[in-house]
């Protein structure tokens, strides 16, 4: 009965399709509609893009009002659902996250605030501060990555703070982190703004304004394809750009340069390694752990990767490459052929690309040419942090929705994987930029960097936190280590040296708030109306994100996540482990000894 049951049954092919076959007078075949039956044509261009734009079928991945119903009680487990059933486009491939890894965060922060940190606390306390955040980071990305590789979810870091410490925690840290990026692009595009006059200071800038922000909005429109390929384009051009400059700058540090002359670590000596002593090592430990903002990118770009089990890892371990070469290097030459009581350190803004110790290292040098060249790669780097501002604000927007912790209509996902109205509301708020063009442009940048100053730390020391309380859970659990498709690195001691460090920075940052280093002359802010301003320029984002997270918590009740009760199955990436480390194995055995080296790191 099986086999009559499964027996092949043979069809007649004219009735297999709606179409069926004529010969001509010549024997030439032609195929025929079948009498009544509709025959589809494929749509126009126009109208293809059109629908692409409308809302993917499989956005809503649980019924409304799902999430915290009852308006008291917070569904975790709907909420992890949501994100992890999120239809974001997985369309970027190895490469694309290994170039947002690298250059992802590699903007104004080491190109031009830089200058700042030189001023402020001298090239020692530059060298010490950014190797110290760069040991943090390195810590948070290797946990964020093991989280990340198990658990590729929508909203990532956010969406972990509601599964493994607390829902009003997840709350806190996702709306932190959205505004963080969508207070950045507005800022960014008036640094690009900025960064032209350099060459041209008669144009308006909110001509410039207009320009930058439809070159971002429209890569953002070609969805994380788009956003990928330019930030591989964006990643390459800034890494060619600071390992040429490293290459010059020991040449000019050695007496190559034009103006010729021996330079050493003469300005180690004279003006000296230290400026305004501790306080000034901790101004520029903040300035640092700014510089580093973007980091984080990779982990929530892993929703939207095609194979994060093979791509996140390689990521994750350039991280110290790019902090280790690009950072520490290029500013170790910078404090070697600068001043740090050069003038032109403090320009008009922190994006101020005549500011740049980079441009100023070049001039000093005496090259022509070659500083127009740098402000190009500073106006890409901005471009870029520009770009991913979109991205990041947008995907954490969309995930918050997914969750039931933002307005629902942020969660539409079209066709294309695109969180379309996260997307335009991200770009709505970039046309800020035009108050680069009126009167109060100060004030209210000077507010808008306020709110996203120490969003990082917060994301940073949360991913840290998430980590420690996850390897807790899954321990508990019943489960061992060997079966996590990646394993962090420096483990859950490094976790506990990130959460420490992002803690030591909170600490550094208030006290430089309330008793902020003298400038660059050595006057000091005095009068209360001027140390309270400079104190909630510098720390207003901690009142903000413990207002988010009190509020949420007594409005819905939310519980402290326990160990034993954390879901550690919902969006799992589920991977036959022993047969793909068997295959693992046997590729690593045939590669020579100098890749199983390189390989270790990356």
């Amino acid at each position: 009965m099986a086999k009559e049951a499964f027996q092949e049954t043979k069809v007649d092919p004219a009735m297999s399709s709606p179409e069926s076959s004529s010969l001509d007078s010549n024997g030439v075949g032609h195929t025929q509609p079948i009498y009544d039956d509709k025959v589809e044509s494929r749509a126009s261009v126009p109208r293809r893009i059109f629908d692409s734009f409308r809302r993917d079928p499989h956005s809503r991945v649980t019924p409304s009002g799902v999430v915290g119903a009852n308006g008291a009680v917070f569904d975790a487990e709907a909420a992890a659902q949501a994100t992890a059933d999120s239809p974001l486009a997985r369309k970027l491939k190895g490469r694309h996250l290994q170039m947002i890894a690298i250059g992802g965060s590699i903007g104004t922060g080491l190109f031009v605030a830089s200058g700042k940190s030189l001023s402020n606390g001298g090239p020692a306390s530059v060298l010490i501060a950014y190797s110290l955040i760069g040991i943090m980071l390195f810590c948070t990305v290797q946990a964020l990555g093991e989280m990340a590789v198990l658990f590729p979810v929508a909203g990532s870091f956010s969406a972990y703070s509601t599964r493994f410490l607390d829902p009003a925690w997840g709350f806190a840290m996702g709306w932190n982190y959205a505004m963080q990026w969508l207070v950045v692009l507005p800022l960014e595009v008036v640094a690009a703004a900025i960064t032209v006059k350099y060459w041209n200071s008669k144009i308006s800038p909110a001509a410039w304004v207009a320009i930058f922000l439809t070159i971002i909005i429209s890569i953002n429109l070609f969805g994380v394809r788009g956003y990928g390929e330019a930030e591989f384009v964006f990643s390459i051009i800034k890494v060619v750009a600071v390992v040429g400059f490293i290459v010059l700058g020991i040449i000019l540090d050695i007496g190559g340069g034009p103006n010729g002359g021996y330079i050493g670590g003469k300005y180690w000596h004279n003006p000296g390694a230290f400026h305004n002593g501790f306080k000034g090592l901790c101004s520029v430990f903040v300035t640092a752990a700014f510089a580093f903002a973007g980091t984080e990118l990779v982990g929530l770009a892993a929703a939207e990767t095609a194979n994060p089990r093979k791509s996140l890892p390689t990521a994750v371990k350039q991280v110290f490459w790019r902090i280790a070469l690009f950072y520490i290097v290029s500013l170790t030459l910078v404090g070697l052929l600068v001043p740090y009581s050069d003038p032109r350190l403090i320009g008009s803004s922190n994006s101020d690309a005549k500011a740049s110790p980079f441009v100023i290292a070049i001039e000093n040098a005496g090259i022509t040419g070659l500083d127009s060249v740098m402000n190009v790669v500073i106006m890409i780097a901005v471009l870029s942090v520009g770009n991913s501002s979109i991205y990041g604000s947008s995907r954490t927007l969309a995930a918050l929705a997914e969750q039931g912790q933002a307005p629902k209509m942020f969660a539409y996902i079209d066709r294309k994987g695109r969180p379309l109205v996260a997307i335009v509301f991200a770009s709505a708020l970039g046309f800020l930029a035009f108050l680069a063009a009126s009167s109060k442009e100060e004030q209210a940048f000077l507010w808008m960097q306020a709110l996203s100053g120490l969003s990082s730390i917060f994301t940073w020391g949360s991913i840290c936190l998430c980590h420690i309380r996850f390897r807790r859970a899954w321990k508990k659990q019943g489960r061992t280590i060997d079966q996590l498709a990646f394993r962090s690195q420096a483990g859950v001691l490094g976790s506990w040296v990130g959460f420490l460090f992002n803690v030591l920075v909170l600490i550094a940052q208030f006290w430089t708030g309330i008793a902020p280093v003298p400038n660059q002359d050595g006057t000091r802010v005095t009068g209360a109306a001027a140390l309270t301003e400079n104190f909630f320029a510098a720390y207003l984002a901690v009142p903000i994100v413990l207002l988010f997270y009190i509020v949420y918590k007594v409005l819905y009740k939310t519980p402290f996540m326990r160990s034993k009760d954390m879901d550690l199955n919902t969006g799992i990436r589920q991977l036959d482990l022993r047969e793909l480390q068997a295959e693992d194995e046997v590729e690593k055995a045939q590669w020579p000894k100098w890749k199983k080296a390189y390989k270790l790191f990356c």
